[in-house]
């Protein structure tokens, strides 16, 4: 008969035995430990697993975009006629481009005064493709005539063709004689400044006239050519 109050069976107190191995030790059977095992990457780089994100060393996660330097734009290469275009402007006079541009306006004045928009046909070339097709007058319909009529300094009936025209007629020539004299002699004329108001709202009673004049009832069918 066994006593209850003797020494019972002995404990094992190696800690190898119960898998604590110390560390720098090798447990049994050529296993590792949890200190042994690799850990997640904290600096952005690359684990054990794959990719780490979230870290500062710039790394790209796979499938991504290249985070490579910003590529510098290159301005395409101009062809032969604009670098004749820029080599001719590099060496004309300063009074070549007003010139140029008064020619053009002196050409307009004349083709005015030739050709008589007062009495030719409605139809007669070159005509308005939108009034030939839709028989209704576009924004700039009248304007050769009224400038025939200032040409020939009737005013009155300047305005009944483009009442428009013949207001805006006075700035437009001061903007040219400032802009030519300041490009050929240097001149410097007190400078008209449009702010963005102001054109917007010619631009929107140029549009309210477009649609009056062709309106069939009095006194619209007054305005229209």
């Amino acid at each position: 008969m066994t006593s209850v109050d003797g020494p019972g069976p002995a404990q094992d107190t190696n800690p190898t035995s119960v898998g604590l191995a110390p560390s720098g030790a090798t447990p049994a059977g050529g296993g590792t430990t949890a200190a042994d095992a690799p850990s997640p990457a904290v600096d952005g780089t690359a684990g054990a697993g794959g990719w780490a994100g979230g870290g500062t060393s710039g790394a790209v996660p796979p499938g991504s975009w290249s985070a490579g330097p910003p590529v510098a734009w290159q301005p395409a290469e101009p062809d032969r006629i604009t670098r004749f275009v820029l080599r001719l402007h590099a060496r004309s006079p300063r009074w070549a481009v007003p010139l140029a541009a008064l020619g053009c306006v002196a050409a307009g004045m004349a083709y005015a005064l030739v050709s008589d928009p007062t009495t030719s046909d409605p139809d007669a070339a070159p005509s308005c493709l939108l009034k030939l097709v839709t028989g209704l007058d576009c924004p700039g319909c009248g304007g050769t005539r009224a400038l025939w009529y200032v040409l020939h300094g009737d005013l009155p009936a300047a305005a009944r063709h483009h009442f428009l025209f013949v207001f805006a007629l006075p700035f437009l020539a001061y903007l040219f004689v400032a802009w030519a004299g300041r490009q050929a002699f240097g001149w410097r004329l007190p400078e008209l400044r449009l702010s963005s108001p102001v054109i917007g709202g010619f631009l929107a009673v140029w549009l309210a006239f477009s649609v009056l004049r062709n309106l069939p009832w009095a006194p619209f069918t007054a305005l229209y050519v």
